[in-house]
């Protein structure tokens, strides 16, 4: 058997991921998380400033490696898209571009209008495809649902964050109804799966942190789409991201004591959606306990995307990557 770290490129590339757009979601979100915390700590915007860039060569560089693949190998990614549990992560191609969008505002509104009307087709696209999918003629297993599943979800509801601001608040108001009706759907079916089937597979552990994402990110669009108001619909989201934060801390210990995959990449996003929607509530009430609260979400970010960072390398180094399953 050929050795991973011997591996041919050509064969390297056939088995290039999907999951590893997760990387530009969590650069994306830290982006994000450290402008709001910039703003709210009255520093300047040369670290955002960096890390923007940052993301945006990461996201050209592993874009281009799938359109790479999609040439040369396209039954590779049809065989990824009809895996139970790739099939979720495509969306996080479409919520990349949304993420960039977003954080392009403040510097080039043309080019953010650009990232973001085409993140909004594809995620539309991309939701209507994976659903189908769901409903289609196979039948999935319950050991195949995962929080994974929330991503197309998730997406969704990160549309009106820029669409808002940039004027399309009909389409915004249509992405916030879908995703927020999933979210729903599915944490129903994730927590029926948790609690009453077998444990999550060791590889798919770190997907539990993703439950945070959906309420963080839908009290941020939600502050959008009321006028910048905080009112109890809002306050339900921002204390259910909390819940869910508090419930993932006490799992982490024993997640990451689990073997590096590309899976650990869910830990980023998440937390950087629950310290940016931590800023916008002391933002808007001026409560210094949740300016502290994105003051350490922010500081755990950090680490955890260096972390992630420096084990990614490392197993890019050993050849642990772009290998078979």
């Amino acid at each position: 058997m050929t050795d991973a770290a011997t591996e041919p490129p050509e064969r390297s590339l056939r088995h290039y991921p999907v999951p590893l757009f997760g990387m530009v979601m969590g650069m994306a979100g830290l982006t994000l998380a450290m402008h709001a915390g910039e703003a709210a700590y009255g520093m300047g915007s040369q670290i955002s400033s960096l890390l923007y860039f940052a993301t945006l060569l990461l996201f050209v560089m592993i874009a281009a490696g799938y359109v790479a693949k999609a040439l040369k190998y396209p039954g590779a990614v049809v065989a990824e898209w009809s895996h139970p549990v790739r099939l979720s992560f495509f969306p996080a191609i479409s919520i990349s571009l949304l993420l960039l969008g977003t954080a392009t505002l403040s510097r080039n509104e043309a080019l953010a209008e650009g990232l973001w009307l085409v993140g909004m087709v594809l995620q539309f696209m991309l939701t209507i495809a994976v659903v189908s999918n769901w409903i289609g003629t196979r039948s999935f297993q319950h050991g195949m649902l995962n929080p994974a599943w929330f991503i197309p979800a998730v997406g969704n509801v990160i549309v009106p964050i820029a669409g808002v601001p940039l004027g399309y608040v009909e389409i915004s108001w249509y992405f916030m109804s879908v995703g927020l009706i999933f979210w729903i759907v599915l944490l129903t079916l994730v927590i029926n799966r948790l609690v009453f089937h077998d444990p999550l597979p060791g590889r798919l552990q770190p997907t539990l942190v993703i439950l945070i994402a959906p309420p963080a990110v839908a009290f941020v669009a939600w502050l959008r789409l009321n006028g910048g108001e905080i009112d109890a619909f809002g306050r339900i989201l921002i204390n259910g991201a909390y819940l869910f934060t508090a419930i993932v801390l006490v799992q982490l210990p024993k997640i990451l004591k689990l073997e590096f995959a590309l899976s650990f990449w869910a830990l980023s996003f998440p937390f950087a959606a629950a310290t940016i929607a931590s800023f916008r509530f002391a933002a808007v009430t001026g409560s210094e306990t949740h300016k502290l609260f994105g003051g350490i979400l922010l500081v755990a970010l950090c680490l955890i995307i260096a972390a992630l960072l420096v084990r990614t390398a490392k197993a890019a180094l050993a050849g642990q990557i772009c290998i078979p399953e």
